[in-house]
C-alpha cells in the first residue's frame, strides 16, 4: 500500500470529467430527439419531478436559462444531479426512445448543458420573497439540507445551517467519485445556492456535541433534521480492523478532498466488498490510482447488484474483476491483510 503509482499526468487523465459536457450543436440536435410526449414517462421517473419535456424544448429554442430555472425551481441541485443521478434507470430507461432506436435522449447531459451557464455567469435565476421574521434551523449541509435552506430563504424566512463538516454539500462534496464530479463544482454549487442571501452557516458543529435539538426548538420557529449518512455497515468477521482494511466512504471522501492524488496510498491489489454504487466507486477510483488489481466480491448475482448495469459496466470496462454469489469469512494477515478468504453463497 503506497502512493506514487502513476505519474501526475496519468493521474489527470484518469481522473477527467467522466461525461464531458455537450457542445450547443450537439445540444440543439439530442434535444430535437425529444419526442416532447404529452404523459412524458421520463418526468413521471423523475425522483425531482422535472419538467423534462419542458426544459428540453427550451435547450431546442436556444432559451437555456429558461431551461435552467424549468430544473432548478423543482430541484436547486440540478447541476449536481445532471452529474451523478442514475439517469439510465430512471428518466432515461422510461425514454419512448428506447422502444424505437434502442438509444434515449441524453436527458442528464442536456440537464448539464442546461444548467452549467448559471454557476459559470453567477447568474441568480431566483428572489426572495420580504422578510418573514421568521428564522429556522438546519441540522445538516447535504443535499437536503441546503435544498430546504434554499427554499425556506426564497419564503423569506431567514436560516441558521449547522453542519459537523468543515465544507457543506454532504455526499455531493465527500462521497462522489472524484471522476464524477470535477473542477470543485460541489463547492461552485453551494455558493451558487448560499448566494440567494438570508442563509447563515455554522460548520465543526454537531447535534449533541455542540448543541441540542432542546435548545434549537427554544432558540428557532422551527427546525429542519437532515443529518444523513452516519455510518456504514460492518462486515461482521474477524480481522476487517486490521492495516489495510478500509472503510469505502471514509476513503473517498479523502480523495476527494486531496490535492495531490499521487499522494494518496493505494493498495497494488485491492478488493472491494459490496455491490452498490460505493462500491464500484471506490472499485473504479482505486484502479485510476495505479492499482494493479482490483476484484469486487459479492453475495449475488448481478442483477441483485445494487450498481445499475451501466455503474457494472464501467467497472468492468476500467479493469475491475466482479465476483458474484461469494462473501468473505475473515481476513488474513498478522497486524496487516494478507489476503481474504471468501465462501460461495446461494441466493436468499
Amino acid at each position: 500500500i503506497r502512493p506514487g503509482r502513476l505519474t501526475s499526468g496519468e493521474l489527470e487523465q484518469n481522473f477527467a470529467d467522466l461525461h464531458p459536457p455537450l457542445s450547443r450543436s450537439e445540444a440543439l440536435i439530442e434535444a430535437d430527439r425529444c419526442y416532447f410526449c404529452f404523459d412524458a414517462p421520463c418526468t413521471t421517473a423523475c425522483p425531482t419531478d422535472i419538467d423534462i419535456p419542458g426544459f428540453i424544448q427550451k435547450i431546442r429554442s436556444d432559451n437555456l436559462r429558461g431551461s435552467a430555472q424549468t430544473i432548478l425551481a423543482e430541484n436547486i441541485m440540478g447541476g449536481m444531479c445532471a452529474r451523478v443521478c442514475p439517469t439510465e434507470v430512471l428518466c432515461e430507461e422510461a425514454c419512448v426512445r428506447n422502444t424505437h432506436e434502442d438509444k434515449p435522449v441524453e436527458i442528464g447531459r442536456l440537464q448539464r448543458h442546461a444548467t452549467d451557464p448559471v454557476y459559470a455567469a453567477d447568474l441568480q435565476l431566483f428572489e426572495r420573497a420580504a422578510p418573514s421574521g421568521r428564522c429556522v434551523a438546519v441540522v445538516g449541509g447535504g443535499p437536503a439540507g441546503l435544498s430546504c435552506a434554499h427554499r425556506l430563504a426564497i419564503l423569506g424566512h431567514d436560516v441558521m445551517v449547522y453542519s459537523r463538516d468543515d465544507k457543506l454539500g454532504g455526499l455531493n462534496e465527500y462521497g462522489i467519485a472524484a471522476y464524477k464530479t470535477v473542477n470543485d463544482f460541489a463547492q461552485r454549487e453551494v455558493d451558487w445556492i448560499l448566494s440567494i442571501g438570508g442563509i447563515e452557516v455554522r460548520t465543526g458543529t454537531t447535534l449533541g456535541n455542540d448543541f441540542t435539538l432542546t435548545e434549537l426548538r427554544a432558540q428557532y420557529d422551527a427546525v429542519f433534521l437532515s443529518v444523513g449518512l452516519g455510518a456504514v455497515n460492518a462486515l461482521g468477521i474477524d480481522g476487517e480492523d486490521m492495516h489495510g482494511v478500509e472503510n469505502a466512504i471514509d476513503y473517498i471522501a479523502e480523495l476527494r478532498q486531496t490535492e495531490d492524488k499521487s499522494r494518496l496510498p493505494v493498495g497494488e491489489r485491492v478488493v472491494v466488498v459490496g455491490g452498490g454504487m460505493t462500491a464500484i466507486d471506490i472499485a473504479v477510483q482505486s484502479k485510476r490510482l495505479g492499482a494493479r488489481r482490483v476484484d469486487i466480491v459479492y453475495r449475488r448475482g448481478p442483477e441483485q447488484m445494487g450498481a445499475s448495469e451501466f455503474e457494472q459496466k464501467l467497472a468492468q470496462t476500467s479493469g475491475v474483476t466482479i465476483h458474484h454469489w461469494a462473501k468473505p469469512l475473515r481476513v488474513d494477515g498478522e497486524g496487516s491483510v494478507q489476503g481474504i478468504e471468501f465462501e460461495r453463497t446461494a441466493l436468499d
